[in-house]
């Protein structure tokens, strides 16, 4: 079988989680947490980087310090993983749910339009006309690792004084006109998921420029104890805080970044190559954008095809899987309002992703390829 999507441990891991090992720092205390999130500013040219257990958690976390207050409204693409969702409901928000745009990106000028025909503004707050509720949020999520068009979106956050929690949770490694993701929004959100393109295990980061931000996230993340000896603790903190030994896998793993980028970047483009007499298509990159390419999304004619193509596959030693199931018709979100949403349904009825691993070799991305010209 061929992967979809496997890590690369061919770095320094080994060696840095036996110090760990050795000198018994392996849980939230060690220089490797502070040396992760240290060299992950220093790579994004960021003030501030929160390492902390999961990509979950640096949402949750991040909804909490930009002020996201229970019945709430935070605006979500449905086409993502389900974790934004989620992390808004954890703080007894609720999630509005958007179209996509060509790139399975959120689509902003549905955002635009939902502001202008389905919100009042008042007194500095949007208010949606139907709930009567504020719309505190965007989580931006640059699916596939493929970023937003981030600068109407922050123009458009900044005219209706609306937070901005970029997901950057695909896409570690890619670029909106020269600048980094997850360096665009109020905050930004890291994961070292073991499918992302860098791992940790599990994991994730909160990237801020904000000092009173980064600190007051920091110290929900480590259960919002008070410094000194004594246990004093004056909110209700999270146990969010990454651990010692994860965090040496992640310091190997992002020396290792700009190759890896790299790499995906070259097997995307071959793919492109040898899928070019084929009636497939790969969902590429904006002119706005450099991509990581995390994850290579072929775009099937209809969704028969593509039903065929995932059966066809799976059973012929290639590991592929449809895009996530849309979030505004899961069973926890069904009662939640949705805007307009057109072109997701489209792109979940026409994408397979296919293997996409940073050690994937030519021959096999060859056997891939072969075995969806033997489907077609």
């Amino acid at each position: 079988m061929i992967p979809l999507s496997i890590p690369s441990i061919k770095g320094n891991e080994w060696k840095y989680v036996k110090e760990c090992l050795d000198t018994e720092w392996i849980s939230s205390a060690g220089k490797y947490v502070d040396k992760f999130e240290q060299q992950m500013t220093s790579y994004l040219g960021a003030k501030y980087a929160i390492a902390c257990m999961n990509g979950t958690s640096a949402l949750h976390i991040s909804l909490i310090v930009s002020g996201v207050k229970p019945n709430d409204e935070v605006i979500v693409p449905t086409i993502t993983f389900i974790a934004p969702a989620n992390a808004v409901k954890y703080v007894g928000a609720d999630p509005v749910f958007m179209d996509c745009d060509d790139y399975c990106n959120i689509d902003l000028n549905k955002v635009r339009e939902f502001f202008e025909t389905q919100c009042d503004f008042i007194n500095g707050n949007v208010i949606n006309k139907k709930t009567k509720r504020r719309v505190a949020a965007i989580i931006p999520v640059h699916v596939l690792g493929t970023p937003v068009d981030m600068d109407p979106l922050m123009e458009l956050a900044d005219r209706y004084k609306v937070k901005v929690i970029e997901d950057a949770t695909e896409s570690l490694g890619s670029e909106y006109k020269g600048k980094k993701s997850g360096t665009l929004g109020l905050l930004g959100c890291l994961s070292f998921n073991g499918n992302k393109i860098i791992t940790t295990g599990g994991g994730g980061m909160i990237i801020t420029d904000d000092e009173h931000l980064a600190k007051r996230a920091k110290y929900l993340t480590t259960q919002a104890k008070e410094e000194g000896m004594e246990y004093i603790h004056n909110e209700v903190g999270l146990n969010y805080r990454l651990v010692n030994v994860l965090a040496a896998i992640g310091v190997a793993q992002l020396e290792e970044i700009d190759n890896y980028v790299k790499i995906k970047r070259y097997n995307f483009n071959l793919y492109k190559k040898l899928l070019a007499d084929t009636h497939y298509t790969l969902l590429d990159e904006p002119p706005y954008a450099k991509s990581n390419k995390w994850f290579y999304a072929v775009l099937c004619k209809e969704k028969k095809e593509k039903e065929f193509l995932l059966q066809h596959l799976n059973s012929n030693g290639v590991e592929v899987r449809p895009l996530w199931f849309l979030n505004h018709l899961q069973k926890p979100y069904a009662k939640c309002q949705s805007y307009r949403i057109e072109k997701a349904q489209k792109m979940y009825d026409s994408i397979v992703n296919i293997p996409c691993s940073v050690n994937l070799t030519e021959k096999e991305i060859e056997e891939v390829v072969k075995a969806m010209k033997d489907a077609s």
